[in-house]
């Protein structure tokens, strides 16, 4: 370019209750540069040492109670593990008489649309990651079964074209009588009728972590003249669902928390009302957070509801409360996250986690692996060697392990060569190099020139490369031609879901080229290294939990913009998030950045975000500039929650985001359906 996770809980615990505990946020700040991976609060990390902790998971809430001789919720733990991938494998293991640990490997189709499983007692049936699907059908718990896990699935689409028909009454989830049960990160949609239905006496219910959207019917909770269910509903993102957000009917105790409804106007589905307390119900509503409902929180007058510390925004119509109800912390520990954090913590956190379901208790495909070693020690001298013996059109991942050493040259990964994975195998991020010396202006062997984007020593243009533990850099020397154009970009990527995970990027000008509207990137637990421009682009990047490190230009000075966007209009640009910005540089010498309308284009419609993040002294205190004639001004650029010398108080010079728009502005809203997982 031209110079003009508060980790989702799990485990039964018998603690003190703790109110308003912070969320957890990772100091990037006290990262050490050679070092390994980096700690990541919240992260959605699968490593060797804890893929398999989730069979030992065990429910909390309602779930965790001992009651009608049954010792809380932990599934079929104890029992045989078995991997389905059909639906005569998913019904003869779900139906049986012993306890089993069923682990759903694929989408299956149920047949007839609507089909309900009928699961027996003692069984977790669990996604393996993010792979998991029942389709057109669901599960049925009747009276009696007991100790059943329903986790880490995808549950969708037995809708027939009408809500609310009774013709196709399919629910994604149904108990009649039933006790025992923990619903969890799952994700659920579109179904015929409801979601999940908690009828007929069924008790001592969790439902947390989960994701529910697009259905006329969120969920529904009694059916019955008995006040009998025990039910606790925590963590999860209600989103587009008409009506029963639950409706909680007949319930002796409903103890809600740390929910998030979200009614998005101008969409097909409308929100009657949010929760309802309805019947004998005894209900706490605490900490959640309400956006665009009608009519949040309602009762009727014979239901008790208790509700405090929730967040409205946007909601209109009746928001009620009454009588006295319980006290959650009598039947068991819990911790609540402030409601403001709420949005942001379910986007991130909710439905399928890739580290579930996987591990020593599934078999597991191992994928393809080619080796790389510079001393001919290995399969392959080069990495580009490596990727060129990489089969094209590849349907499974190829990992690429290369020794530690210095590798001099470029390597392209072409669009044909998806689900490749680079790994340096030393002890940290600086003992495998990636290396080349090719600026802009410098000449190619047939006399043209490299081009800024020709100049990257690493180019990833497939879908879903990993880039893990190496260096890429690009040791250009401007010092040696002042006369020619110095962009010299070290890693360029012009693909979708791209994870660069522990890696440092190095150069001066253009280090880091993210390529292509609206194509995904996520780093994390990394370094850029750089001075002018040095992340740029018009992809949809998140730079997460990092350090972004400042350098003096190659005469000395210290001046420099860190992001110049050239985000298309209508897509989301550049995230940095968590990271820490500074440098040994002079104090006040560096914008955070500049808009580049690349080409002169002026429908492009550049954004930058930074946020949450650690800003050193250099700073300026006007952080944001224009560029090619283009006010940035009329571009979207801004800041939240800051904090560092070089962090300052809202200002026309400095806009900040609101708490509201700082909930729109998530990681998770940038990445959508990917979860990068280290694989």
């Amino acid at each position: 370019m031209s110079d003009t996770r508060s980790k989702p809980r799990h485990r039964r615990r018998r603690t003190v209750l703790l109110a308003g505990a912070p969320l957890a946020v990772a100091a990037a700040a006290a990262l050490a540069y050679g070092g390994g991976f980096l700690g990541a609060a919240g992260a959605d990390t699968a490593s060797a040492a804890t893929a398999a902790a989730w069979a030992d998971d065990t429910a909390d809430g309602f779930a965790s109670v001992d009651a009608q001789g049954q010792d809380g919720t932990y599934g079929g733990r104890g029992g045989e593990t078995v991997t389905v991938k059909t639906l005569a494998d998913l019904e003869k293991y779900a139906t049986a008489s012993k306890p089993y640990v069923i682990v759903v490997a694929g989408a299956i189709t149920m047949d007839p649309v609507g089909k309900e499983i009928k699961v027996a007692s003692d069984k977790t049936i669990v996604g393996a990651g993010t792979a998991g699907h029942i389709v057109g059908g669901g599960f049925f718990l009747g009276t009696g079964v007991h100790n059943v896990i329903i986790r880490n699935l995808t549950i969708r689409d037995s809708y027939q074209g009408t809500w609310n028909d009774k013709d196709h009454d399919f629910d994604a989830i149904q108990m009649d009588g039933a006790h025992h049960v923990w619903i969890d990160h799952n994700d659920l949609r579109r179904m015929a009728d409801g979601l999940i239905d908690v009828r007929k006496d069924s008790t001592d219910i969790t439902v947390s972590w989960n994701k529910l959207s697009n259905d006329n019917k969120a969920f529904g909770i009694g059916w019955t003249e008995n006040v009998v269910t025990d039910i606790t509903i925590h963590h999860n993102w209600i989103r587009e669902t008409e009506q029963r957000n639950p409706s909680t009917d007949n319930a002796a105790h409903a103890h809600l928390y740390n929910n998030y409804l979200q009614d998005d106007p101008g969409t097909d589905i409308t929100s009657s009302y949010g929760n309802y307390s309805r019947g004998r119900t005894k209900m706490v509503l605490e900490n959640s957070y309400f956006q665009g409902v009608n009519n949040p929180v309602i009762k009727d007058d014979t239901a008790t509801l208790v509700q405090r510390g929730s967040v409205f925004s946007g909601t209109s119509g009746r928001n009620e409360s009454g009588g006295s109800a319980f006290t959650p912390s009598d039947f068991y520990a819990y911790t609540l996250d402030k409601a403001a954090d709420v949005p942001g913590l379910l986007k991130s956190g909710v439905g399928p986690r890739s580290s579930i379901g996987v591990g020593t208790h599934q078999v597991k495909a191992a994928a393809s692996t080619l080796t790389v070693a510079a001393d001919g020690s290995a399969q392959y001298k080069t990495v580009q060697a490596a990727v060129d013996a990489v089969p094209a059109n590849n349907t499974a991942r190829v990992d690429i392990k290369v020794a530690p050493g210095t590798y001099r040259g470029t390597v392209t990964v072409p669009a044909n060569k998806p689900h490749v994975t680079i790994v340096g195998t030393g002890s940290s991020r600086k003992s495998t190099v990636l290396v080349e010396g090719h600026a802009a202006g410098s000449k190619k062997p047939d006399g043209s020139t490299y081009g800024t984007s020709g100049s990257a020593t690493v180019t990833v243009l497939a879908a879903d490369t990993q880039l893990r533990n190496l260096s890429v850099s690009n040791d250009y020397d401007e010092s040696k031609d002042t006369s020619i154009a110095a962009q010299a970009v070290a890693l360029r990527t012009s693909a979708d879901k791209v994870f660069l995970d522990s890696v440092i990027t190095s150069g001066d000008q253009d280090t880091l080229l993210l390529d292509g509207a609206g194509k995904r990137v996520y780093m994390k637990n990394s370094y850029v290294v750089g001075n002018v421009d040095f992340v740029f682009g018009g992809a949809t990047a998140v730079i997460d939990q990092s350090v972004i490190t400042l350098k003096k230009r190659w005469d000395g000075t210290s001046a420099g913009y860190v992001l110049a966007p050239s985000t298309a209009a209508g897509q989301k640009g550049l995230l940095v998030n968590r990271t820490t910005i500074g440098g040994d540089v002079s104090a006040g010498s560096f914008h955070l950045g500049r808009n580049w309308h690349a080409g002169g284009d002026a429908s492009l419609d550049p954004q930058a975000t930074v946020r949450d993040s650690t800003l050193g002294a250099a700073i300026k205190a006007k952080p944001w500039t224009d560029m090619g004639g283009f006010s940035w001004k009329d571009d979207r650029f801004a800041e939240y929650r800051n904090t560092g010398d070089g962090a300052g108080s809202a200002s026309a010079d400095r806009p900040q985001l609101s708490d509201a728009q700082a909930a729109q502005q998530e990681v998770a809203d940038w990445l959508g359906d990917w979860t990068p997982t280290a694989s």
